[in-house]
């Protein structure tokens, strides 16, 4: 039965990324910048899923991860020379991951509305390191000169430096970061997390302690996200402050909860939907003057979908069918009637 229900869930997934994969083929320069970015937010959305959707850990500061890739990616590169992709991008990462572990090693001591602002707290502290101090350029920010490489025995494999060579790598990336989620969330690990999001209390009192898987997950989710700041940082080629503010780690939990909470494919659906509504809101080709109010059509489609969708658009096929058969049930008597 459990193979019945995840076969669609894995067709759908293989259809989404498949067609990412031969995108490239029919899109202009704009369409593949778009594209690249929402992939890139994608990534963003499925570390914070780990937290929010699957161990019920709801985090406001998780752009502070995605802002230390970022900002790492520019910093830790030659100022004329291209950086190497095999250490530059581990160390993006890993340097995620230690402000992850650090903030979640004081944050998850605490619970509920009090963990949501510490972590607040924590981004915003990293937000203005680089806002306030010579580090980060201020809010001028700082520029990244040239594009990483991954050269090998003195030959280049890959380079950055194109339109085509960031999209797949970073289509790569998330089909990366998406499997591997789906294999740790199978795992016993995941099963740990979702007993912890579905009653801690009962976890403690029967001797299992919650803090360390917390904490793993937390840093993991941070990693990724740092993945995700990375690649940001390298496709525009500029990191400023903004990368870190607190609007982008609600941007980022409203892509989750639009998509569909619980569910991997959820966060894909929720960026790309999240994004697009953007893209469609901001076009004065269709709105004119009004669209330099594009957040309030945005936040009224936001509110209207959520309050429609309470299982995200994910679940957007599972209450069709059961508008349908309830259609159907009520036209039975009708039809015996007759």
């Amino acid at each position: 039965m459990s193979t019945m229900t995840a076969s669609p869930k894995a067709l759908f997934a293989a259809l989404c990324l498949g067609g990412l994969a031969l995108y490239p083929l029919a899109a202009g320069n704009y369409g593949l910048d778009l594209v690249t970015k929402i992939m890139v937010y994608a990534i963003f959305a499925l570390s914070l899923e780990l937290l929010v959707g699957a161990t019920g850990l709801v985090c406001f500061g998780h752009a502070a991860f995605f802002g230390i890739g970022a900002y790492a990616a520019v910093l830790l590169s030659p100022e004329s020379d291209a950086g190497q992709l095999l250490w530059l991008l581990p160390a993006c990462v890993g340097a995620a991951a230690a402000y992850a572990l650090f903030m979640g090693a004081l944050s998850l001591r605490t619970q509920g509305v009090y963990f949501i602002m510490v972590t607040l707290a924590f981004a915003q502290m990293a937000y203005y390191i680089v806002h306030d101090t010579p580090l980060g350029g201020g809010t001028d920010g700082i520029y990244l000169n040239v594009k990483p490489v991954l050269s090998l025995g003195g030959s280049t494999w890959l380079n950055l430096d194109g339109d085509h060579a960031i999209y797949f790598f970073t289509w790569a990336c998330l089909v990366a970061v998406f499997g591997g989620l789906g294999l740790l969330l199978r795992s016993r690990f995941g099963r740990a997390l979702a007993g912890i999001k579905a009653n801690e209390q009962r976890m403690r009192a029967t001797g299992f302690s919650t803090y360390p898987y917390k904490l793993a997950a937390f840093v993991i989710s941070g990693a990724i996200a740092g993945l995700a700041g990375f690649l940001f940082g390298v496709k525009d080629g500029y990191v400023n402050p903004e990368l870190m503010s607190w609007h982008l780690s609600g941007a980022v939990l409203i892509m989750i909860i639009l998509g569909g909470l619980g569910h991997l494919r959820g966060a894909l659906v929720g960026a790309f939907a999240f994004a697009l509504l953007q893209e469609f809101f901001k076009s004065e080709a269709i709105f004119g003057a009004f669209a330099k109010h594009w957040h309030l059509g945005l936040g009224l489609t936001i509110i209207a979908s959520v309050a429609l969708l309470p299982n995200g658009l994910v679940g957007l096929p599972a209450l069709w069918r059961q508008r349908l058969l309830g259609k159907a049930r009520s036209a039975a008597p009708a039809g015996e009637q007759a």
